[in-house]
């Protein structure tokens, strides 16, 4: 059996976890499904931790062209705030982004294998072994499983329902250093500068929503859908252009979802997404996959187990989620009142920001 660590995944939370290892002397195998770094339903939204992680591991946002933010816009209704941010973030495509993560792991000394998908994995003999769609099998000591929001078989999640995620990149919307987060009805979208020009529309809306079927395969049907929810998202894209000929979807997301462990199955290391969902309205997806990667790649190194990793994981990002489940359950039931808040305690709302930060947790 090979005593080599196989990572499966290869965007933020997969790529940290093959930059630690390989930087510490070690040869991880990541597998990645696709042949290069592809569009992913994510609003691309780096806070004050995801900064901090990516500094340490070698990558300037600014040199990369990232846009910077300073300030939130909420929208619900005729109701309408603002705030500034109380730390500066970032905005960058995942196209960049992951591409970056790869090339460091590759010079770290991983080994990666782009283009590979994985149909299966089971424990076997002491360890792990992947089953890829050709047929081919994969052997190593421990399995990092970065699948983010896809499920694997055989080792899925165990949550149930969940939202669907949905991304369009839209042309004709300025929004200089700001961010905005706008009710509508199933749930919420956010509206970010994307780099190079215009903006990503990143929604999260509940399944049975009127109008879904249709927003989630027409770009002029998710625009309506986003603009008919606030006099702020009327505004906003009022001029929007769709950039892309139709929506990313995905199915069944669970936000609040924290994988908690217990026994767990052994040389298992859940990251990114498999191991936490944080609710989208928080933006810090990203540094919570970099983060879970680098300590799943720490505990392996220091040859602790999978279920002590997920329990320190677990404690430490335990109240940042709770906090981040308040604010999407008041943005689900009374969403006027989130934004009114924002705009009336700023100091508040900035204390809530810092709060779910998790990434360096």
């Amino acid at each position: 059996m090979s005593g080599r660590t196989l990572i499966l995944g290869g965007g933020p939370a997969g790529a940290a976890a093959a930059i630690t290892l390989a930087r510490s002397g070690d040869a991880p195998l990541l597998v990645e499904r696709a042949a290069v770094p592809a569009e992913k339903v994510c609003g691309e939204f780096l806070g004050a931790d995801a900064a901090a992680l990516l500094e340490g591991l070698g990558l300037d946002l600014a040199a990369m062209g990232a846009v910077p933010i300073r300030t939130a816009l909420f929208g619900a209704g005729r109701h309408r705030s603002q705030m500034p941010l109380p730390f500066v973030a970032w905005s960058l495509p995942r196209l960049r982004l992951d591409a970056a993560l790869l090339d460091l792991a590759a010079a770290a000394g991983a080994e990666l294998r782009c283009g590979v998908a994985a149909v299966a994995a089971e424990a076997h003999a002491g360890g792990w072994r992947l089953r890829l769609a050709d047929g081919a099998r994969l052997e190593g000591a421990r399995l990092v499983l970065a699948t983010g929001k896809h499920e694997l078989r055989g080792l899925a999640r165990p949550a149930t329902g969940g939202a669907l995620g949905l991304k369009l990149a839209v042309e004709g919307v300025e929004l200089g250093e700001a961010i905005a987060l706008l009710a509508c009805r199933g749930g919420y979208a956010g509206l970010q500068p994307r780099a190079g020009g215009g903006a990503n529309l990143c929604l999260a809306l509940a399944p049975g929503t009127p109008g879904l079927a249709e927003a989630a395969r027409d770009p002029a049907a998710l625009l309506a859908h986003v603009a008919e929810g606030s006099a702020l998202a009327a505004g906003l894209l009022r001029a929007a252009r769709p950039g892309w000929p139709r929506p990313l979807a995905v199915a069944g997301v669970p936000y609040g979802y924290l994988h908690r462990g217990g026994a767990g199955s052994p040389g298992l290391f859940r990251v990114g997404d498999q191991v936490a969902v944080v609710p989208s309205l928080c933006g810090d997806g990203i540094a919570m996959a970099l983060a879970s990667g680098q300590r799943a790649a720490a505990a392996i190194q220091a040859g602790r187990g999978a279920a002590a990793y997920h329990a320190a994981w677990a404690g430490a990002v335990a109240p940042g989620m709770r906090l981040a489940g308040l604010a999407d359950g008041l943005m689900a039931r009374a969403p006027w009142a989130l934004v009114r808040g924002a705009g009336a305690w700023p100091r508040l709302a900035g204390w809530a920001a810092r709060g779910t930060r998790m990434g360096l947790a």
